[in-house]
């Protein structure tokens, strides 16, 4: 299924799914994946553990963050394609940040979890039908489907390698 399949485009998450063209979802997922960040690697090292304000996260925070993300997008996804009624809540991402011990972590570390992780979700979403991927549920207060739950994590990597792009590599 694609972008333009999302029968209800929940608020917030939409920037997220906005990201990303009106393609099918195992190719948003693929295209938009840790392969991005593989690609800039050296890159990153060069910025290393600097921010770009205070208060800021590193790039390895951002790269924790993404992998936090998709482990709760996903827990969201099998709950709803399950037909699991169960409201699900947000996250405090910044708590998350705090004590993730995401700078004690080598890059190739962070950026094979998310490869990994990325390959199980692709595998997930697979495995679900049409009907799974319309299936809705509520999380964060927000009625979200399952297939919109895909996009947000296509367009999740990518928003953040965007504010990589334009925040950070000028520290290079």
């Amino acid at each position: 299924m694609k972008k333009s399949d999302i029968k209800v485009m929940p608020e917030y998450f939409d920037r997220y799914i906005n990201e990303v063209e009106d393609i099918e979802l195992n190719e948003a997922l693929g295209k938009y994946g840790s392969g991005m960040f593989f690609k800039e690697k050296n890159n990153f090292e060069k910025i290393a553990d600097r921010v770009y304000s205070p208060g800021k996260w590193t790039i390895k925070d951002i790269l924790q963050h993404l992998i936090d993300a998709e482990r709760i997008f996903n827990y969201r996804a099998l709950t709803f394609a399950r037909k699991d009624k169960t409201a699900l809540p947000g996250f405090e991402e910044n708590f998350y940040a705090e004590v993730s011990g995401a700078n004690k972590r080598t890059f190739d570390d962070l950026l094979n979890e998310f490869d990994d992780l990325r390959k199980s979700t692709v595998s997930m979403f697979n495995s679900f039908d049409e009907q799974m991927l319309n299936s809705e549920g509520m999380c964060f207060n927000k009625d979200v489907s399952v297939l919109s739950i895909g996009f947000i994590l296509a367009g999740h990597p990518l928003h953040h390698f965007n504010v990589i792009k334009e925040k950070y590599f000028p520290l290079i």
